[in-house]
């Protein structure tokens, strides 16, 4: 399959793309159906272009086509079939096609399932959908052609980079892409509704299941990102606060924020101004990572590109729609009419509260990044703002955040009552003390906080089961009509009951690994062994491997609980031989939740080795609450009343605004 077909499906999707943006959002204004009628099928067709020219590239990775210097640059005859496959991604060429797949995806995806949407919203939707990928393709034609050709042909390819060739590195980039660009349906819908001047609660229903699913994505792809560097990067830590990991969180917390607030909007029609800014700077903060990643300004394991001219064209990309849907939002957003009041102290309150602090964290972690890349800028003087600086700014406003999240879901709308609330949770507090007790009982060492936080999570986590408890009614109604309701709550409720408790066991895990890890580095020959949290590990063997495309050196460790052996471990330093490059490859034994954890210097002339020893409680549970995380958004998105449009007000009460307004 010649390459030159997937560079011509480029500058055929770009045609369709400049159509897309372009016819319907003019028949919008001019009232004209049929023009607003085009914008379906010409995003599917600019989907099956895009599609193609993923498929070309990808299929020269598979045949070792070296004559395109993309694949030369990242790809070699003997890489596994998996590498080769994800090579296609592991790098910034190939990356940027991915994330323009998705982008022409989610258009389509509207263009198939977005049938109970306004005429005109789907078009303006569409039509700024039109409007991101033309930018993109423009960008990858002119700086980034993932099909340029070498000629001649070299005879092999200088490998992907090794740190890239694990199956957690095959799956985290699409993962985050599909969260990146999922957030842009969120600001195509914003953009679109401040060009049609129209925002009310059926806005936030149909924005919701789009807003939700890109939050799932991402949170999956930060998560599998986090458990990669866990055991890939061979340094121990599950999250060091790199530039380019915050340049993830950042839309995710704000995306957190925005699927609260466009609750409080679909119920009281109320935060409307709020919400639309909310959708723009989620999908705002995801361009400024992609600038981060690909402009050269950081040096970093997951940045891709370095080149200025790449750089400055992402920047244009971030002033022109960040700056264009701000002034338009500025515009616009003074003729949005508000909605319902309440009181503070209701579930809108709580949301009002949760959505304060997550901007707040959000804001926190913005000014952390780019703070020392402004200094450097306009000073010269290079300053790092590493962990500390993040743990005494985030966490402290994460512990409010968290406890309100637990009182919100009781609360009643417009007018709640707290001590209530409270009586209500008097479990959830009984067992969190409980949790704080034992906690200073079996433990010795680590921070003299850490047992308030084990206790705060086991607080979130109960407390999660008791609106549940409270919504159908347990042990207050027959165990028949407790059931009866617990059928008949609706799948929204479940979901963020199950994604708050999911906060609590992720919180669990925090505290456990960072406050309770044991760790010991020593040097070792065959024969040695060492005590690490009970277990004994014995060194039997540096035993070589060779392996398709690199090199091992495996440390062979037999493993004993209490003189009883339990496994063996085998971390290795790896070589890969194309770019001589040198990897750690770590190994873990669960226990549990727990984990022992295995990283290996280098071997010296005397036959030793130096080893660096984990033991990590209850670590898993951090990545096992992002997965119950993601399984109440999912809960939550399988809800029915989000695939239909929101309920039309009765006719006195569609009269009683009129009037008021």
């Amino acid at each position: 399959m010649s390459p030159e077909i997937g560079h011509y499906a480029l500058v055929l999707a770009l045609a369709l793309a400049l159509i897309q943006s372009i016819v319907p959002i003019w028949g919008s204004r001019k009232g004209d159906a049929t023009l607003m009628a085009t914008a379906p099928s010409v995003a599917l067709g600019q989907f099956a272009f895009v599609t193609l020219s993923f498929a070309v590239l990808t299929h020269a990775y598979l045949v070792s086509d070296f004559s395109v210097e993309n694949v030369y640059l990242n790809s070699h005859s003997t890489k596994p079939l998996i590498y080769k496959i994800s090579g296609v991604w592991g790098n910034h060429e190939g990356s940027m096609l991915l994330w323009v797949v998705i982008l022409t995806l989610f258009s389509a995806l509207v263009a198939l399932f977005g049938r109970n949407l306004p005429l005109s919203l789907k078009a303006n939707v569409l039509a700024v959908q039109g409007w991101v990928t033309v930018a993109f393709l423009v960008f990858i034609l002119k700086t980034s052609n993932p099909f340029a050709r070498l000629a001649p042909a070299p005879f092999e390819g200088r490998d992907l980079n090794p740190l890239l060739q694990d199956v957690g590195l095959a799956i985290h980039p699409p993962l985050l892409y599909l969260g990146y660009v999922g957030f842009s349906m969120s600001f195509a819908f914003a953009v679109a509704a401040l060009i049609d001047g129209k925002i009310d609660a059926a806005w936030a229903r149909w924005v919701r299941p789009w807003t939700l699913v890109a939050w799932i994505f991402l949170t999956a792809g930060i998560s599998m990102g986090s458990y990669w560097a866990y055991y890939e990067l061979g340094w121990g830590g599950w999250w060091f606060w790199d530039p380019v990991e915050n340049a993830s969180l950042m839309p995710w917390l704000a995306g957190t924020a925005l699927l609260h607030s466009a609750i409080v909007m679909e119920k009281r029609e109320a935060l409307k101004v709020w919400t639309v800014l909310l959708a723009i700077l989620t999908f705002s903060l995801s361009l400024l990572g992609t600038f981060l990643v690909r402009s050269g300004v950081l040096t970093s394991v997951h940045a891709f590109a370095v080149d200025p001219e790449r750089g400055v064209f992402i920047l244009a990309i971030l002033v022109a729609f960040i700056g264009g849907s701000l002034a338009l939002y500025a515009w616009r957003a003074p003729l949005l009419k508000q909605g319902g009041l309440f009181a503070p102290v209701s579930r809108e309150g709580a949301l009002v509260f949760n959505n304060l602090f997550l901007t707040a964290s959000c804001a926190a972690v913005l000014v952390g990044t780019l703070y020392p890349l402004a200094l450097e800028t306009l000073t010269g003087a290079k300053i790092s703002v590493g962990p500390p600086f993040f743990n005494w700014t985030f966490g402290p406003l994460m512990v409010p955040l968290v406890i309100a999240m637990t009182f919100g879901p009781l609360l009643a709308w417009k007018r709640g009552d707290l001590l209530a609330v409270a009586q209500r949770l008097t479990l959830a507090l009984v067992v969190g003390i409980a949790a704080i007790v034992v906690t200073y009982a079996v433990t010795t060492g680590g921070p003299v906080l850490a047992p308030l936080f084990v206790g705060l999570a086991a607080f979130i986590v109960v407390g999660a089961m008791v609106d549940i408890a409270e919504r159908i009614q347990l042990f207050r109604a027959p165990a028949s009509v407790s059931f009866a309701r617990a059928r008949g709550l609706p799948r929204a409720a479940w979901g963020t009951a199950v994604a708050h408790a999911g906060v609590g066991v992720m919180l669990l895990g925090i505290v456990g690994e960072t406050a309770y890890k044991q760790e010991t580095i020593v040097q070792m020959r065959p024969g040695d062994s060492v005590q690490v949290a009970g277990y004994d590990l014995t060194l039997q063997a540096l035993v070589p491997i060779q392996g398709p495309n690199y090199r091992d050196l495996v440390a062979r460790l037999q493993v004993r609980e209490g003189g009883v052996p339990v496994g063996t471990m085998e971390p290795a330093k790896r070589l890969y031989t194309a770019r001589n490059m040198p990897t750690t490859e770590a190994a873990l034994k669960t226990r549990g939740v727990s984990q022992l954890y295995v990283s290996p210097g280098d071997a010296t002339a005397d036959g030793s080795i130096a080893m660096r020893f984990f033991y990590k409680p209850m670590v898993l549970l951090i990545w096992i609450g992002t997965l119950v995380m993601m399984l109440g958004g999912m809960l939550s998105l399988s809800d029915r009343r989000l695939r239909v449009g929101a309920p039309k007000p009765s006719a006195r009460r569609a009269a009683a605004v009129q009037a008021a307004e």
